[in-house]
């Protein structure tokens, strides 16, 4: 089994984990041009604490940093915009030296100040603020908010003098501090959130109206800053921080056009009406190499499911009617079928080179007969379920939503289940209803944001009430309390082996929803297209990439 980054904390002693990882960022930059992407949705938002989808990170990700960031082409930590961080003995406080001399775009200064004040806002979210749906990586990462009404990681931070910030959390965890670099944790300008009432965002029916500043003023420190969204012709527009601490990115702009069909995207790079996109058909890849562009296809670090969701439909709050489901499908055909060359079946949650993984967890091979027959003892041989799946979107995991959907759906039915199909465009209402625990089963899946367990597990099942309900089973509070447990535990061994342990219950006693398959994701850009490095997180950043005139 191939590691790809042991990650964190030492509990015995206080040490810098980033003194010696030097930046390599310089300060050349500025060769001119644009770069047309094509982007498979159309971001609800340009606040990354309020979002949780791939397609708006691809655009903040370019405008904004956070204390830390991701290596590229790896998922190993490196300083963003704190150089260096230490932490005491039993992990709980974590001092980040910052760099000197960085200014948001709108020129507020970057410092200790501003860090605590970007902690204090997530911390202290209200009303529709604090909902699922929008606090998403917060919940899952940190938990509750300064009301107390659910126990948080995050404790308080202090700011002793500018260069200089404290983080004090509640208890030992090990994914900090590589949490930091999710785009949700990026760091905002204070003035610009206050001037234009980024917290002012509203409960409406079953979606959100957002505030002035996520719509027209996100003020990040990145090489990139926000122009424009057109979004009667679907564009989004960036252009270059000429201002920025670091290498100036090469590009003039950077143009993001929301092409949700990958047939369309595919015929207008071949156009060169844009010069990249992400998630290529599989069937298309030699075609695309062939004529010329760049085809790189990242390492699977990603997981599709079958949610489950065990709130509405009490049936499937039956484990035996859960493992039917796992038996139905049949996802050694939906991977040779429907997924690339590379993909393969998943037998739990996250791939094998996290920590943690078991080998020996329970199999649920393709046995319609035998979901029948476990249907039958459930007293459920007339299953109905509504099965929600996607429309208007690609995922690195799911490259073809309609087509998976339509292969599960058929094995359902072989198994004498009834389906009721339920689509939705992704950021249209799908994932508002996914994560609001609506759907009775649902397609969603994961790409890892770092390598541990807990960014796996601990986000799918660490929360009772998220979109799998496991609130709803007698085992649910305490999955999470396991899950909590693991995560704190300083010894590397004993951690691992808490986490084998909660695998297999996850596939033997609780199957909270099917593991389904890994799939390697692939990105292509024209030949005009130099210097873009891809990431196994699919975190691609784009100051680095140049377009020569041909």
């Amino acid at each position: 089994m191939r590691r790809i980054i042991t990650v964190g904390i030492a509990f015995t002693t206080a040490a810098s984990l980033a003194g010696c990882a030097q930046s390599e960022r310089g300060s050349g930059g500025g060769e001119g041009g644009t770069l047309t992407f094509g982007a498979a949705g159309a971001p609800d938002l340009f606040d990354p604490f309020y979002a949780s989808d791939g397609e708006t990170f691809r655009v903040t990700r370019q405008m904004m940093e956070g204390l830390v960031d991701f290596k590229p082409g790896s998922v190993d930590v490196e300083p963003a915009l704190a150089e260096s961080w230490e932490h005491t003995p039993d992990g709980k406080t974590w001092t980040f030296k910052l760099r000197n001399g960085v200014k948001f775009h709108d020129g507020t200064d970057f410092n200790s100040d501003a860090v605590c004040k970007n902690f204090q806002r997530w911390y202290n979210q209200t009303g529709a603020g604090q909902n699922n749906a929008l606090s998403y990586y917060w919940i899952e990462n940190f938990g509750g908010f300064a009301d107390g009404k659910a126990p948080s990681l995050f404790q308080n931070c202090e700011n002793p003098d500018p260069t200089t910030a404290v983080v004090h959390l509640t208890r030992a965890t090990s994914k900090f501090p590589d949490l930091l670099g999710l785009p949700s944790f990026s760091m905002q300008s204070p003035t610009a959130m206050e001037q234009y009432k980024a917290n002012d965002v509203k409960a409406q029916g079953d979606s959100f109206v957002y505030p002035e500043y996520s719509k027209s003023h996100p003020t990040g420190t990145g090489p990139f800053k926000f122009d424009s969204y057109d979004q009667s012709n679907g564009t989004i527009k960036l252009v270059r921080n000429d201002g920025y601490w670091g290498e100036k990115t090469k590009l003039n702009e950077l143009i993001f056009r929301i092409i949700p069909d990958e047939t369309v995207r595919k015929q207008e790079l071949e156009s060169g009406s844009i010069d990249g996109y992400d998630l290529p058909n599989a069937a298309d890849l030699k075609a695309l190499r062939e004529a010329g562009n760049n085809v790189q296809v990242r390492d699977p670090f990603n997981i599709m499911y079958l949610g489950i969701t065990q709130k509405n439909n009490p049936a499937l709050q039956n484990l035996k009617v859960r493992q039917a489901l796992a038996h139905a499908v049949d996802r050694e055909t939906l991977v040779k079928a429907n997924l690339p060359e590379g993909a393969s079946v998943a037998t739990q949650y996250y791939p094998e080179n996290v920590d943690g993984y078991a080998k020996d967890v329970q199999q649920y091979p393709h046995d319609p007969a035998k979901a029948k027959q476990l249907l039958a003892e459930a007293g459920a041989s007339n299953l109905t379920v509504n099965f929600y799946w996607p429309t208007e979107v690609t995922r690195p995991y799911m490259p073809d939503p309609q087509g998976i959907y339509n292969a599960l759906a058929e094995d359902l039915r072989e198994a004498g289940i009834t389906v009721n199909p339920v689509s939705k465009p992704w950021n249209g209402g799908y994932i508002d209803d996914v994560d609001n625990a609506k759907a009775d089963i649902f397609l969603l899946g994961w790409t890892g944001d770092y390598n541990t367990p807990d960014n796996f597990i601990g986000t799918f099942f660490g929360t009772p009430t998220n979109r799998f309900y496991t609130a709803g089973a007698p085992w649910g509070e305490d999955l999470a309390a396991q899950l909590r447990a693991a995560d704190s535990e300083p010894d590397e061994a004993k951690r691992t082996s808490m986490y084998q342990d909660i695998n297999r219950k996850l596939l033997s006693e609780y199957l909270p929803a099917v593991p389904l398959s890994h799939s390697p994701p692939a990105i292509v850009t024209s030949p005009r297209v130099q210097g873009l490095v891809t990431s196994p997180l699919t975190a691609e950043e784009f100051a680095s990439v140049s377009v020569s005139e041909q």
